[in-house]
């Protein structure tokens, strides 16, 4: 159990249970010595089994399994601690005393049925034990039935507490488990605030310039389509315009699209009907609109999604696209398939690290798997189509 206020409690309980315990015994043994009978031989020996048994015992019995179980080995251990007491008590009547400890014992390793029935038990071979001793009187009666009484007050407040501690602790796992959950749930805010900074950024100055030096170079070629060097401006207008449209395209990926009110499926097929539509290419999106994902999971296969689609549209020169998105009780798995020209992936990655090559769409696409903790496989094969897939866990760490 992890440190808490009331630990220190628990400790101090023991631990005065446990000297109350060796210092009842030494009286018994001291008694034995000074007031010597022809059972204190055998009463100083059973004594000291007994602090024997109880400090071996209470070392391997182990803790509770569970609620009102206990193990077999801690039931074993309160079997002999009694038994060697009853014959103690009655060799001598000071044993008596020893059954104060043996009561927080009971309520504590035993149910409380049955931990108060062996209180009464013990509380009444001590009240026989003094009377048959030394004579039956009413402070042989009333002390062991009054160290009763405290025993089981004392125990009652002791599982009290134990109660609190473990809800504490519970409740204290479950706000470090929650703050967590946050701390992840701003990181992912962050990020996504940073990524609509700098879709701003661009639209507000590289494609506003790409779109000027377009709009100037068309305005020159009509001023005087036959001057000199037209297919140079012309070249470049076209090369001004292939820019542009990939700047476009850069800022609606880096642009989150509207997950909170539709959904993930929503923005998929809305994506598949606009910025992935083609004459030659048909996209479908197998996605149901119940599934049910946190926010950051979503953007996530969003982002995905976009950036691999944005690999089928430029290099893989399909005829059909299929995204589908399945989940479990564990797990998200999100398929990209289609049916182009395939590729090496392992050597376009290689290349990619080498810096030999400017392609960053399945570095990104693994760099963002990678830091969610998810899986990435790509089955590629040249002229035999790519099946992406990615598995993200919807379990919170440890």
């Amino acid at each position: 159990m992890a440190h808490t206020p009331l630990t220190s409690v628990f400790t101090g309980l023991r631990t005065g249970l446990h000297l109350l315990f060796v210092a009842l015994v030494a009286l018994v043994i001291g008694r034995a010595i000074v007031v010597a009978t022809p059972t204190s031989a055998a009463v100083i020996a059973l004594a000291a089994l007994l602090l024997v048994s109880y400090g071996l015992g209470g070392y391997f019995a182990g803790r509770p399994e569970g609620p009102g179980a206990r193990p077999a080995r801690a039931l074993l251990w309160l079997l002999v601690l009694s038994v060697e007491w009853l014959v103690l008590v009655w060799l001598i009547p000071e044993a008596a005393y020893l059954v104060f400890p043996l009561f927080f014992l009971y309520l504590h390793l035993l149910p409380r049925r049955w931990g108060t029935l062996a209180v009464i038990v013990t509380v009444a071979a001590a009240i026989a034990a003094l009377g048959l001793h030394g004579g039956w009187s009413i402070g042989g009666v009333v002390g062991p039935l009054v160290g009763a009484g405290v025993a089981v007050l004392i125990g009652l407040g002791y599982q009290s507490l134990a109660r609190e501690a473990a809800e504490r602790e519970a409740l204290m796992a479950e706000l470090i488990a929650t703050r967590g959950q946050l701390a992840m749930t701003e990181r992912a805010s962050g990020v996504l605030a940073e990524r609509a900074r700098l879709a701003r950024e661009i639209h507000d100055t590289v494609a506003q310039g790409l779109s000027s030096i377009q709009m100037l170079l068309h305005a020159a070629e009509r001023a005087d389509p036959n001057q000199p060097g037209m297919e140079h401006i012309r070249l470049a207008r076209e090369t001004a315009a292939a820019n542009l449209a990939d700047t476009r395209r850069f800022i609606h990926e880096l642009s989150p699209a509207p997950l909170t009110d539709r959904g993930l499926a929503a923005a998929l097929r809305r994506l598949a009907e606009t910025h992935w539509r083609s004459e030659r290419l048909d996209v479908q999106v197998r996605v149901s609109d119940s599934l049910d994902l946190p926010m950051h999971v979503q953007a996530a296969l969003l982002r995905i999604a976009q950036g691999a689609m944005a690999n089928v549209l430029q290099h893989a020169d399909a005829s059909t696209a299929t995204i589908t998105i399945a989940r479990d009780s564990h797990s998200v798995e999100l398929t990209i398939a289609d049916d182009g020209v395939g590729f090496d992936a392992a050597a376009v990655l290689a290349d990619r690290v080498a810096g030999a090559s400017d392609s960053f769409g399945l570095t990104a696409i693994r760099e963002r798997v990678d830091q969610l903790g998810g899986t990435l496989s790509i089955d590629a094969v040249p002229d035999r189509g790519t099946r992406l897939s990615v598995v993200l866990s919807l379990e919170e760490p440890a």
